[in-house]
């Protein structure tokens, strides 16, 4: 069973961004932007403990609390008036909850269940997050035109309720639970006991991570690559089409063909990864991403126009394919500690998509325009191309900073 790594709440994030909003509390861009900026990092830096919790507890268990802790959130937003219920809510417990379904989830069952096409299974599984985005986006942005955003959050809350059942079913731990053994593997593989210390073994494993120099490479590319997705497009690209007097749904629905085009390119991105070196996969996708960046001022406007649908198509092919490069480099390097590595670099990322929500919010208040924000983030993009490819792969399959 396959599970979306970038639950639907998120995407809820951004419909919760459009217009209603703002009239229906008078809260500024900034302000929500904070609640968001919240969410996102605790996103990111619920992933290791996350990892370290599904080698103690299994990922069934771990999967179905973190949607009832969802579900819990999403509707516990329907009786918010404050700005502080909306960052309890949608901060502290949707971002925890996904959070234990992030990346760090596409990374342990890569682990588990196989041991050759890793690239392109964690491109299919990083796919997934895209799925979400497609179904949900135009969905609860059409609910929220037509009704209101509070019958967005219990149609939010109620999907993730529903696919709990389905998840104690369906999800297995490990191959050796239904007597097989991983994909691709020579003999059958036991299952290994629970790793008990789940929040200590975290701890250890970035304390030795963050003595080598490959991490702090990844760490820095992959929170670039979140400042530019998440922290930048997901959350203020629909309030930036509003300024250029576009409708709301319309934006919403760009959104939802990048999702379209984010399952092709993640999962090409994974067919190339088990090809090419990662590292020059990713130099190449951080450096198209920043050009495509630089031109979206432009093309923003009341109407959508061919340019436009051509930057939606490019970008939405780039918007995760850095995934499934940056989770083989971290395999290499770190080995069976890898899926709790990644979740601190998956931190990274969340932690740079919260600063963009949060300054991309702030920009927009005190310079009236998005111009600054979408500029910005096209130079950082061209500094994790050239990051990237600082990290060499070595003899043998390691990992070493040039």
């Amino acid at each position: 069973m396959v599970t979306s790594t970038c639950p639907a709440p998120l995407v809820l994030l951004t419909a919760l961004r459009a217009p209603k909003i703002y009239h229906k509390f008078d809260w500024s861009r900034g302000t929500i932007g904070a609640a968001v900026s919240v969410n996102l990092a605790l996103y990111g830096l619920t992933a290791p403990f996350a990892a370290a919790l599904m080698d103690r507890f299994g990922i069934r268990r771990v999967v179905a609390v973190a949607l009832t802790v969802i579900a819990a959130g999403s509707w516990l937003t329907v009786w918010m008036t404050a700005a502080w219920q909306l960052m309890l809510c949608w901060g502290l417990l949707v971002g925890l909850g996904s959070g234990s379904m992030a990346l760090a989830f596409a990374a342990t069952v890569t682990n588990r269940w196989f041991t050759a096409r890793r690239g392109l299974v964690s491109g299919i599984l990083t796919a997934a997050s895209a799925s979400g985005q497609l179904i949900f986006l135009p969905l609860l942005s059409w609910i929220i035109d037509r009704y209101d955003w509070r019958p967005a959050a219990v149609t939010v809350a109620l999907a993730a309720l529903a696919v709990v059942p389905f998840v104690w079913l369906l999800l297995h731990d490990h191959p050796a639970d239904v007597g097989q053994k991983p994909y691709g593997a020579a003999e059958f593989v036991p299952k290994p006991p629970p790793v008990r210390g789940a929040a200590r073994r975290a701890v250890t494993v970035l304390l030795s991570a963050v003595r080598t120099g490959p991490f702090w490479l990844l760490a820095g590319t992959f929170a670039i690559c979140g400042a530019s997705t998440n922290g930048l497009v997901q959350t203020h690209f629909i309030p930036a089409a509003h300024d250029a007097h576009m409708p709301a749904q319309a934006a919403a629905s760009l959104l939802a063909v990048i999702g379209v085009f984010d399952v092709v390119g993640t999962i090409a991105s994974g067919w190339f990864t088990d090809r090419f070196e990662p590292r020059r996969l990713l130099a190449v996708y951080y450096a198209l991403r920043g050009v495509s960046l630089m031109f979206l001022p432009l093309l923003l406007g009341p109407a959508v126009h061919p340019p436009m649908i051509f930057f939606i198509v490019f970008y939405g092919l780039d918007w995760v394919a850095t995934v499934p490069p940056t989770l083989a480099l971290c395999r290499e390097q770190y080995g069976e500690d890898s899926a709790i590595v990644f979740g601190w670099v998956l931190a990274s990322h969340q932690v740079g998509a919260a600063l963009v929500a949060f300054l991309g919010g702030v920009a927009r208040d005190t310079f009236g325009t998005y111009d600054v924000v979408w500029y910005a983030s096209g130079a950082l993009c061209a500094a994790a191309a050239l990051m990237a490819l600082v990290i060499r792969r070595r003899a043998g399959g390691e990992v070493a900073v040039a």
